[in-house]
């Protein structure tokens, strides 16, 4: 581990992470090395980060979630149409599995569900509900980072299937990222499968910059919680007032960009490294692309997939995609 002064390796102080931690601190102090700064954004949900993003969800600002519901909700009969007889749905990245009851409600010739999200003990907890909820599907949970390669269970291995991706998660992902998880997504359903992905869309740049710039200030504490995450975990010497939460919409890139913005010139101490911040330097915690429709459906054409349907709500906010990979 290495301690980085002005661009400048020296030895830093002993880090010895755990086992659980080990790849958090590698993946801050490779981010932070690099020019810009960067940390990924998977790493805002510990437990208050995750009760922080529920709490954006309900601001009245924050427009993507409750429209998304409205989607999934008005038109969950015309969507689960595309999914063939006997089906297994499995979703990637199920956190506490709210949004696919839209579409188990309203699916009845589905056989299976497949959550599949990182935290293997919530993930049991939520899949154990789903069981008493929907005792005439087979709940089968798979524990792991659904960005990379993972098996499926054998319970399903010659079940049709159907891909869910809601949450305009896609967004998160710089298009490269996007068309390389469309394409993993593909390899893991196989030939003939079906996908649903929930997607943002370009609008206003005000109402995007406003529903990341809450006026009750959610959004600002949940992403300068990263930082605390960095203290309590990897022996981090942020000092939170001397960061602030910056949210913006990128025209270019059609996104809006996320970042913590040192207040001052500063030194950071983090997982055994030392940073240098130069007064107003950032790191990038999150992007959220937004589409259009068109956009969005070239994207999937382009990794392999091809546009069967699109829904929105009725302010044409949000956009729900069903996919075929022939």
């Amino acid at each position: 581990m290495m301690t980085y002064y002005a661009g400048v390796a020296k030895p830093a102080a002993k880090f010895e992470p755990d086992e659980d931690s080990a790849q958090f601190a590698a993946d801050v102090v490779s981010g932070l090395s690099e020019t810009p700064k960067h940390i990924s954004p998977k790493y805002f949900y510990d437990t208050e980060g995750s009760r922080l993003f529920e709490e954006i969800t309900q601001l009245a600002e924050y427009y993507p979630t409750r429209s998304e519901h409205e989607v999934l909700r008005e038109h969950g009969r015309a969507i689960v149409q595309h999914f063939p007889t006997g089906a297994a749905l499995v979703e990637f990245g199920s956190g506490a599995c709210i949004k696919v009851r839209f579409l188990l409600n309203a699916a009845d010739k589905l056989k299976s569900y497949v959550p599949v999200d990182i935290a293997g003990e919530f993930l049991s907890i939520e899949a154990e509900t789903l069981r008493k909820d929907y005792p005439r599907l087979k709940i089968l949970p798979v524990a792991a980072d659904f960005m990379k390669p993972f098996a499926l269970p054998n319970d399903v291995a010659d079940m049709p299937r159907v891909g869910f991706f809601p949450g305009s998660t896609i967004g998160n992902l710089d298009p490269h990222e996007a068309s390389a998880f469309l394409r993993h997504a593909g390899t893991v359903l196989g030939r003939g499968s079906v996908m649903v992905v929930g997607v943002d869309l370009v609008k206003d740049a005000d109402v995007l910059n406003a529903a990341y710039n809450d006026a009750a200030g959610v959004t600002a504490k949940f992403n300068l919680n990263l930082l605390r995450r960095l203290n309590r975990e990897l022996g981090g010497n942020f000092k939170l007032d001397t960061f602030e939460h910056q949210a913006f919409y990128n025209h270019e890139k059609s996104r809006i960009e996320m970042h913590l913005a040192s207040r001052k010139r500063q030194k950071v101490k983090v997982a055994g490294a030392t940073f240098d911040f130069r007064a107003g330097e950032t790191i990038h915690t999150e992007n959220s692309c937004k589409y259009t429709p068109d956009s969005f459906r070239n994207l999937a054409r382009s990794s392999g997939w091809t546009p069967l349907d699109m829904w929105t709500d009725k302010a044409g906010l949000f956009s729900v995609h069903a996919l075929v990979l022939k």
